[in-house]
């Protein structure tokens, strides 16, 4: 199972209550990129640019769609804009997380972890969202409202996963 949606919309919270409820491990590309390359996915941007970054947070997405047992994977929004990463997500159970980029950029503003592109954080995932969104409605199997709690999306994955 894969959560996806951009920067801020709760994908690590929602993962953990899932994959608590499952009993499965918790993957977060953020963490995956610094176990496998040792910066976070501010510093991959910084140094060696955007698009380096986002090809790494493809490379761990896929890699983590690989693992065995199967585990719940918040991906980074980039992700989706990758044609080999969508081959990939359309293994796995997709959420999206969507939410209102000015809710978003809120949330974002305590997280120095992820790059921010633009100063204006909430311009930046306005465009975010405008480039993505075909890709999210693409490959999610569900759509979920980041403005709600955690726990109430939590529940609405459990429950499509059970159809």
């Amino acid at each position: 199972m894969v959560i996806v949606g951009l920067m801020g919309a709760g994908k690590s919270t929602v993962g953990r209550l899932v994959a608590d409820a499952l009993g499965r491990d918790q993957r977060d590309s953020d963490a995956d990129l610094h176990d496998r390359y040792g910066l976070t996915a501010a510093e991959i941007a910084a140094t060696l640019g955007a698009d380096v970054l986002h090809e790494r947070e493809a490379r761990v997405l896929r890699a983590a769609l690989d693992r065995r047992p199967p585990l719940v994977i918040g991906a980074a929004a980039s992700t989706v804009e990758d044609a080999e990463a969508r081959q990939a997500l359309r293994r796995a159970f997709v959420v999206f997380l969507d939410g209102p980029p000015a809710l978003l950029a809120e949330r974002m503003r305590s997280s120095a972890h992820r790059p921010h592109f633009l100063p204006d954080l909430e311009r930046m995932l306005t465009e975010q969202r405008e480039r993505r969104l075909p890709y999210f409605v693409e490959v999610a199997d569900l759509t979920a409202d980041a403005t709600r709690p955690a726990e109430e999306i939590a529940a609405q994955v459990l429950a499509a996963l059970d159809d």
